[in-house]
């Protein structure tokens, strides 16, 4: 993947550092050069010196390629303008920014922007969301605490009643769309070839999900 990390202080480089070591390519953005410093010595990608909101700078990135852009900085206007930019004027599949109000938190994930707060997230939780290539993000509750997503049931799941994907409190199965049409489901429900499912899991739960799912072991 190619991901643009917009704020090079504890939480964008440590995005950075992990999304590295996990094989993507990783361009960060910061108006200071010494905020460089807080990369790995071994950090493999690109460091870029300007605002993220830049978008010659920005086109300097790749971001007309990116796959992902976070925007890290801890200003919440520079994050929501770059966050924007990246959703609405080139498209980047994935978008997330770091916003403390949660009003203002509220009205981007309106616009496709996942948002998160530092006391609700963990950068292992924006990278989880950034590089799942099985779940589709369609909203976000509170300070992103709640996420509804959607997949493809697996193979492995087919006949399998809803319930086998439900940990209560943390996952459950809010629909299912099945040959087009939407579905309620009950506990009982048996999953079918082809059935996107849509639930809600708590942020603490992703890791679970994918495991049930078969996608991690």
């Amino acid at each position: 993947m190619q991901v643009i990390i917009v704020g090079c202080g504890r939480v964008g480089a440590s995005t950075a550092a992990e999304l590295g070591r996990a094989g993507h390519n990783v361009v960060v953005i910061d108006r200071n050069p010494d905020a460089f410093r807080l990369l790995p010595s071994n950090f493999g990608g690109r460091t870029l010196v300007g605002t993220g909101f830049d978008r010659e700078l920005l086109e300097s990135a790749g971001i007309r390629e990116a796959d992902a852009l976070v925007a890290a900085t801890g200003g919440d206007n520079t994050n929501a303008v770059a966050a924007r930019i990246a959703k609405e004027v080139y498209r980047v599949p994935d978008v997330v920014a770091r916003i403390f109000d949660p009003h203002r938190a509220d009205i981007y994930r309106r616009y496709g922007v996942q948002t998160f707060a530092p006391t609700a997230w963990s950068v292992s939780k924006i990278v989880e969301l950034i590089v799942s290539p099985h779940l589709e993000r369609e909203m976000a509750f509170g300070n992103g605490e709640v996420q509804l997503m959607a997949a493809w049931v697996p193979v492995h799941l087919i006949g399998k009643p809803v319930r086998d994907l439900t940990i209560p409190g943390e996952i459950r199965v809010a629909l299912i769309v099945r040959m087009g049409k939407g579905v309620v489901p009950v506990s009982g429900t048996a999953l079918e070839e082809d059935d996107q499912v849509y639930v809600v899991i708590h942020q603490s739960a992703v890791e679970k999900f994918q495991k049930m799912m078969g996608w991690k072991s």
